[in-house]
């Protein structure tokens, strides 16, 4: 084979080689960033959560200061 062939075909193994490995890492990096937003994303739901159950708290204190201001006249 002449020179020029075996020039192209190593160009191409670099070119190959070069983009499988591009694909790898921005993957790996684009993974890494779904996890990190996923924790964000279960750290929002749970303080959801927890503002609903302190919402529905002031509404049964409300009721009883309501009751008790009832009692009191």
């Amino acid at each position: 084979m002449s020179t020029e062939i075996w020039v192209a075909l190593f160009a191409l193994a670099g070119t190959l080689t070069g983009s499988f490995t591009g694909i790898l890492v921005a993957n790996k990096l684009v993974n890494y960033r779904l996890e990190q937003l996923e924790k964000k994303v279960e750290k929002h739901n749970n303080l959801v959560e927890r503002i609903a159950m302190a919402e529905n708290d002031i509404k049964i204190i409300n009721h009883k200061l309501d009751d008790l201001e009832k009692l009191i006249e």
